[in-house]
């Protein structure tokens, strides 16, 4: 049941100064009512009262509670949030309490689900919270911002006007067969209202694939022979010394990991084990081990030693890499300053790695304030982006073939549908579980 009351610990379960555990659905004003030391039931505005939480007949801890009084909530219904001392124990009595008068635990994203379901915000909207709770850069959390904040949801709507302009075009055609010649349906204005579409579609896919990068990050593998500077090129990035460094090949056996931030895009590097023939066992898992890592990795940063021709053991890499966005980088530079091949030279162990950060940018197609631009940035609607993209595209086929009318009406009907989608309107509970469910409990 949708208003039932719910409880969850909206701060981390650590010990810490202060904790904060929130309620809604109906019945928590009444209930807070039997454990709180002054009366909230009767309360029309939101308040903050400070006063003794008391469970049992014995007190449990001063608090200050903060009541919202639906609809005008966040969830759309009555809303308490308690701010008690950080202690567990406390946070247990205090959950103890309601749970024993009816109250349960919400389940993860509970609370926007009930927002997004009682109309306060669209399915835009709710990602973006969670956007925003997992946003690892400043850059990251302003990209969220912009969905949450509303400014993404209008372009859907003008895309789902734009898309219903054509349906009823294609539907007047349809139901009015005896209108005269002029008034009958224009494929040249079908036909340039699906290009417009495109248009639009194409760059929101564009500006979407730039903000995930922020929102999502990247896996980054360094892949090369032994010893030509792997590791030193991680710890440069890093600025620690994370991995081992040493002139024996072969001393990286694992895959070394390490995050950071390049100009706001959360990077997890990977720097793999040397690849290479092995009778070492631990040496061969480790190879193995890189050669999923360079499956996962969205960009490969191929490790060279500049100055020395490409043997074959390279070549054996670079067929390893085939298919993979690949940055070729030419190490050890402080020993050889010639530059000779197209690529990125560097000097690991100077620890200038600015201009391969800015390479990486550039290969990675991001440009710069893309997370200042409105736009969709998870898979979910990336993925329907380009599904209405492949509908719109199937109607131009058709308008040029001649296909029947009817057919066109299925198709825009579906792109239509798909916008809808896109919005969370008509959503299925099926869909909405599962996209609420990787939120956090609390929120």
């Amino acid at each position: 049941m949708i208003n039932e009351p719910i409880i969850a610990l909206a701060t981390p379960p650590l010990k810490s100064a202060l904790a904060v555990i929130r309620l809604s659905g109906e019945g928590v004003f009444a209930i807070t009512d039997r454990f709180f030391s002054r009366p909230v039931s009767a309360l029309k505005e939101r308040s903050v009262l400070p006063g003794t939480f008391s469970f049992e007949g014995s007190p449990v801890d001063q608090i200050v509670l903060l009541a919202y009084p639906g609809p005008h909530t966040m969830t759309g219904e009555d809303v308490v949030e308690i701010c008690c001392h950080g202690s567990m124990v406390i946070v247990s009595e205090i959950v103890k309490a309601y749970l024993s008068c009816g109250v349960r635990y919400a389940t993860a994203g509970e609370f926007t689900s009930r927002a997004f379901y009682h109309g306060k915000m669209d399915l835009v909207e709710a990602e973006a919270v969670n956007d925003l709770i997992n946003a690892t850069t400043t850059e990251a959390k302003n990209a969220a911002l912009l969905s949450l904040n509303g400014q993404v949801s209008p372009i859907v709507q003008a895309l789902k006007d734009d898309i219903s302009a054509l349906l009823a075009l294609v539907e007047v055609g349809i139901d009015f067969p005896e209108y005269d010649e002029e008034e009958k349906i224009d494929g040249q204005k079908l036909m340039d209202g699906c290009l417009r579409i495109r248009a639009l579609l194409r760059d929101l896919v564009q500006k979407g694939e730039q903000s995930r990068v922020y929102r999502e990050g990247v896996n980054l593998a360094l892949v090369g022979k032994p010893n030509v500077g792997k590791s030193s090129l991680l710890n440069a990035f890093l600025e620690q010394n994370k991995a081992i460094v040493s002139d024996i090949p072969g001393t990286t056996r694992d895959v070394v990991e390490g995050s950071l931030s390049i100009q706001g895009i959360p990077v997890r590097l990977l720097d793999t084990a040397g690849i290479r023939e092995s009778e070492d066992l631990i040496e061969r898992l480790g190879v193995e081990k890189s050669k999923e890592s360079i499956q996962e990795a969205d960009l490969v940063l191929f490790v060279r030693e500049a100055g020395k021709d490409l043997d074959d053991e390279e070549r054996s890499l670079q067929k390893l890499v085939e298919g993979k966005r690949v940055l070729t980088v030419f190490n050890k530079t402080d020993l050889h300053q010639q530059q000779e091949e197209n690529g990125i030279y560097v000097s690991a162990i100077s620890g200038d790695v600015q201009a391969l950060k800015d390479a990486i940018v550039k290969t990675l197609g991001v440009e710069e304030n893309a997370y200042k631009v409105p736009s969709f940035g998870n898979a979910r609607e990336l993925g329907i982006l380009k599904r209405i993209d492949a509908e719109i595209a199937e109607v131009i086929e058709g308008v040029e073939n001649g296909v029947l009318l009817d057919l066109l009406s299925a198709i825009l009907q579906n792109a239509y549908n798909d916008v809808r989608e896109l919005l969370g309107e008509d959503a299925t509970h099926d869909l909405t579980d599962e996209i609420f469910s990787r939120f956090c409990v609390g929120k």
